[in-house]
């Protein structure tokens, strides 16, 4: 039970760290080179960030991946990546 918890407690960190990429530095940011919109690729990162972290906690990936692509494409509009 306790070591599940902590499992989850890291990957919560885990997402949470993956998040802060969207941290605007040198780099111009998201959709800078590839024509695909900035939410777009966060969703996408999210996506996958998402199922990973799921299938490593003996959840539904695809679960995960829905909770994923949300946190990603909405970051911004909450003001986690701006």
């Amino acid at each position: 039970m306790q070591t599940k918890f902590i499992a989850r407690v890291a990957a919560v960190a885990l997402l949470a760290a993956g998040l802060s990429a969207c941290a605007q530095g040198g780099y111009p940011g998201y959709g800078y080179q590839t024509g695909i919109p900035a939410d777009a690729q966060r969703a996408a990162g999210g996506a996958v960030a998402g199922a990973v972290i799921a299938k490593a906690l003996d959840e539904k990936a695809s679960t995960g991946a829905l909770i994923g692509a949300a946190g990603g494409a909405l970051c911004d509009d909450v003001g986690v990546c701006q």
